[in-house]
């Protein structure tokens, strides 16, 4: 529960400064900018949300507190396994924003990282097995149909709607 609390100060601590950065952006006003194009509006946004989280978080905290109990736990908190799934999502999103983009073109980073997480984290050991060839073949050519698809819908929003310029 302590855990949660702080973890809910942090989102909220993070998200007021995304907030705060993003609204000293430049805005381009000289430009005639369209209001709503300006390159801190989605981060200011994520950043709102992120603190919006942290709150229900950290009061969804303070109520258990008040009341005595303890906080349901959340699908997939502390169950095994769940520290080193939290590691290798790092390491996989760190690789993404830190290697992959900007060393490949876009649409190629999201569509490799998109493929490794889907590989890594819906792999079910029952792929192994003799005859289930065809439930390998199906997890497979579904992981690779939703990268090609995340990567040309998230390729194609920052491109054309947000008008941001990817490398």
């Amino acid at each position: 529960m302590r855990r949660d609390a702080l973890t809910g100060l942090a989102l909220i601590a993070l998200g007021i400064g995304v907030v705060i950065e993003s609204w000293r952006m430049p805005r381009f006003e000289h430009l005639g900018i369209n209001p709503y194009t300006v390159p801190g509006i989605v981060p200011g946004i994520l950043g709102a949300v992120l603190a919006l989280f942290g709150t229900v978080m950290l009061s969804r905290t303070a109520v258990a507190w008040r009341r005595g109990n303890e906080v349901p736990p959340v699908a997939g908190e502390d169950e095994p396994g769940s520290t080193p799934r939290l590691l290798l999502t790092l390491i996989l999103t760190v690789g993404y924003g830190g290697f992959l983009v900007g060393a490949l073109p876009f649409w190629l980073a999201t569509f490799l990282f998109v493929l490794a997480f889907l590989l890594v984290f819906e792999w079910r050991p029952e792929f192994r097995r003799a005859g289930r060839r065809a439930a390998l073949v199906t997890y497979a050519s579904t992981s690779l149909l939703q990268a090609v698809l995340v990567a040309a819908a998230v390729t194609f929003v920052f491109q054309r709607v947000f008008l941001v310029t990817l490398p």
